[in-house]
């Protein structure tokens, strides 16, 4: 059985990226996955050897045919984002892709083709192979290309006999999040020991339950404020989800980071590469990453 572990945060920066590449290092016949498609950036830990691309084609805008245009300006009342200019042309970058101008257009004089929102990649790296994508910017529909992405990758580890598929999921919990973490076997959830890391830890959590996925926390610069960390260690265990352990600031981070490389590589004999060693273990000792009951994560969380 091929399992997903998806890695996750409440928010940006509490190094998700960095402790995902870690583990990649550490795990065995894996496809990694990049699913934070609005800011990827597995790739600068992994330098990836693109195999191959193709375009993501999301969401429509309108074009209006002038030749069957009547100019009756139906369509510029309808429009509640003003893309459509006096001369009935409409502003690409205005136009939100809604449809109603096409829908309801007297004389059909509207075209509303599908565009190119973007690229995803299959790629090899040194850990083994990868699937990613990239926005376009300022585009929509990045859950469409979110449950690409993980859908390409499943299709690669089962081509190739890879047993994991580990994930580098959107922070946040809007619509890539949702379409990053259904389906999965485990999330492994990064926090910060701050007011907000809890609150944003708590809304992720209210996400893993909704969707019946087992919660695993993963405290990160733990240090930095211990009375923090022992109350988000004390709420993920009241809410049935496992601390797989605690890693302390370092700024050997950064230096990997700028060296294009993840912390084991960078710095195999830190504190904080023994800390995700670590975390890593209790994340195998998870039974299966898949056996544990749905009762398990039923709480409800406040």
């Amino acid at each position: 059985m091929i399992r997903e572990l998806v890695v996750v945060s409440g928010k940006g920066g509490t190094g998700k990226t960095s402790i995902t590449a870690a583990f990649a290092l550490l795990a065995e016949k894996i496809v990694l996955c990049d699913a934070d498609v609005d800011a990827a950036d597995l790739h600068l830990l992994m330098a990836p050897r693109v195999l191959g691309s193709s375009d993501f084609m999301g969401g429509s805008k309108a074009i209006i045919r002038k030749k069957d245009c009547t100019a009756c300006g139906r369509c510029r009342d309808l429009c509640r984002f003003t893309a459509i200019s006096e001369d009935f042309v409409v502003d690409p970058i205005s136009c939100e892709g809604c449809g109603v101008c096409v829908d309801l257009c007297p004389e059909q004089a509207i075209d509303f083709p599908v565009q190119k929102c973007g690229e995803w990649f299959v790629s090899d790296t040194r850990m083994g192979p990868m699937v990613h994508g990239r926005l376009g910017i300022a585009e929509e529909n990045s859950g469409k290309l979110v449950s690409l992405v993980r859908r390409e990758a499943r299709e690669l580890a089962e081509k190739q006999g890879l047993q994991l598929i580990l994930t580098d999921g959107p922070p946040g919990i809007g619509c890539p999040v949702i379409a990053s973490i259904g389906g999965a076997t485990a999330l492994v959830i990064i926090v910060e020991p701050t007011v907000s890391g809890l609150h944003d830890m708590r809304r992720v959590a209210q996400l893993a339950v909704h969707f019946k996925v087992p919660g695993l926390v993963c405290i990160n610069k733990y240090d930095l404020n211990p009375e923090m960390a022992g109350r988000v260690e004390t709420f993920a265990e009241s809410h049935n989800m496992r601390v797989m352990g605690h890693i302390p600031f370092d700024p050997v981070f950064t230096q990997a980071m700028i060296a294009g490389q993840n912390v084991l590589e960078h710095a195999p004999d830190s504190t904080a590469a023994a800390a995700i060693r670590k975390v890593w273990q209790e994340i195998l000792r998870f039974p299966a990453m898949n056996t544990l009951g749905i009762k398990d994560f039923s709480s409800n969380i406040q």
